[in-house]
């Protein structure tokens, strides 16, 4: 993944050429950058707050420390489509408490549906503002409502899982699957639902600072700026999304080149400003999470995944 990562960041770093870029960079007031990965740790922090409120709604306890290790663990994964891989999550969790992976995995679908929601907030606003990809993002969210309004109709959803019990490959794993919505169920109810999504619009909003900070910094003056950073980096963040490419890679940094290079801006600040609030969003959440990784394992031992595990208590 490092190695794609790398060959994308050479090609734009090439179009835009290499020197310019540099020089780009050297312009860039390094000083802030501590602060650009406090903004993206506030970020991770109120993400965990969310999931620590996601575990007692449906019952699970897990002591703090053990949670907060588990939560920062899963961001080892933000390079999967959707992010996705944070099912890792569950499984430490199944590790330290014997609670079953099907209980706690639907609390990562839910924090991917209230991000997109919340990212679909914030990207509205600005598609309509800045007349820029007002279809993309109320697809994008209709899909989402979409599955909260099945998600939330019970009769509905349990009608459509009792399709899945007509197929006889996954009739053995129909009890998960009841399992799974159950949670789901709880997680979703208006509650949780609402309350959440702002935490979410929060969240993100840390990340959209950052990046707000990074243009001013390159001296980048347009009307509402911070708006449109907003817009910018939500609607970039949700079109690699939907792409399922890891992370984004490629689309998401080719969106926020495209959108600063659109504003007559030159190429090498394009690229540069991209480079850096990746490095201080994605790729700083790979790092934590690797550190968190060996963390846990020095604290629990290995991690190791067998495929007939028993999600039995």
């Amino acid at each position: 993944m490092m190695g794609i990562a790398g060959l994308i960041y050479l090609a734009m770093t090439l179009f835009a050429d290499y020197e310019n870029v540099i020089s780009s960079f050297k312009k860039f007031s390094w000083y802030l950058f501590p602060i650009l990965l406090v903004l993206s740790f506030l970020n991770y922090i109120s993400r965990f707050i969310k999931w620590e409120y996601y575990l007692r709604i449906i019952d699970v306890r897990i002591p703090l420390v053990d949670s907060f290790s588990i939560f920062m663990s899963g961001l080892v994964m933000s390079v999967t489509p959707g992010k996705m891989g944070e099912l890792l999550k569950a499984y430490l969790v199944k590790q330290i408490t014997n609670e079953p992976i099907s209980k706690t995995a639907p609390i990562i679908l839910v924090e991917r549906i209230t991000d997109f929601v919340s990212l679909v907030l914030i990207a509205l606003l600005g598609a309509y503002v800045f007349e820029y990809g007002q279809t993309t993002v109320i697809g994008v969210g209709l899909f989402f409502v979409l599955i909260i309004i099945i998600l939330s109709n019970k009769s509905l959803a349990i009608k459509i899982l009792s399709l899945f019990e007509k197929i006889s490959f996954l009739k053995p794993l129909t009890s998960k699957f009841h399992e799974m919505y159950d949670s789901s169920y709880k997680l979703l109810k208006p509650k949780p639902l609402v309350l959440m999504t702002l935490f979410s619009f929060v969240s993100w909003g840390f990340e959209c600072l950052g990046y707000y900070i990074i243009l001013v910094n390159f001296d980048i003056q347009i009307p509402m700026i911070f708006l449109w950073a907003a817009f910018s980096y939500s609607f970039a963040t949700i079109i690699g999304a939907i792409t399922l490419l890891p992370g984004g890679l490629g689309v998401t940094d080719g969106s926020l080149t495209y959108f600063i290079v659109d504003k007559k801006y030159p190429m090498d600040v394009a690229v540069a400003s991209t480079f850096i609030i990746r490095a201080v969003t994605l790729w700083f959440a790979v790092f934590v999470g690797v550190v968190s990784v060996l963390l846990y394992q020095k604290r629990f031992g290995k991690i190791t995944f067998s495929l007939s595990e028993n999600e039995n208590k």
